[in-house]
């Protein structure tokens, strides 16, 4: 079977791997282990490239005013300034992370990939059935879009642990 023949029916999501999440220069709200797992991601969706996995850019780009953010974190957002905010430097992918012409690009409004998006529609219509799941944080975003794929039935839904992560290992590693 071909490459391109046995990843046709895989996706890779890359949720949240943005410099207001991942980049502890810029940002106050950035996590380090986010930071660390740069590389891993870079990694991950070259081999996606390379076999042919459709790669979907996951992110977060809100209203300056907060208007389309969860009522918990409308606090964050005051003058035009907040996390993610649409065409800020924060809502940029991390340095070394770019978006080809082939891959897609889900801004999503809440911790699931799913809530309130097209993706289950752009995947199903793509024929995909499997998914690669990379990014940040695994106990919201990451595990919020895992269990929705699963409820939504796609076969088979994998997580690369050593390109994903959370404030502290331990919640990443479900040991607390």
């Amino acid at each position: 079977m071909a490459a391109a023949t046995k990843w046709s029916e895989t996706a890779m999501l890359v949720i949240d791997m943005q410099k207001e999440f991942v980049d502890t220069a810029m940002s106050s709200i950035a996590l380090p282990a986010g930071e660390a797992i740069l590389p891993a991601v870079r990694e991950a969706v070259a081999v996606a490239g390379e076999r042919g996995i459709f790669v979907i850019w996951v992110v977060r780009e809100h209203d300056p005013a907060g208007r389309d953010v969860e009522l918990f974190r409308r606090r964050f957002y005051s003058g035009g300034k907040g996390p993610a905010v649409k065409g800020s430097k924060g809502a940029e992918l991390a340095d070394g992370l770019v978006i080809k012409d082939e891959d897609y690009k889900l801004v999503k409004p809440r911790f699931s990939s799913f809530f309130a998006t097209n993706l289950d529609s752009v995947l199903k219509t793509t024929g995909i059935k499997n998914l690669v799941v990379v990014g940040v944080q695994t106990p919201n975003c990451i595990r919020q879009t895992v269990f929705d794929a699963v409820a939504l039935d796609y076969e088979k839904v994998t997580l690369i642990t050593d390109a994903t992560a959370a404030a502290n290992s331990e919640i990443h590693l479900g040991e607390s």
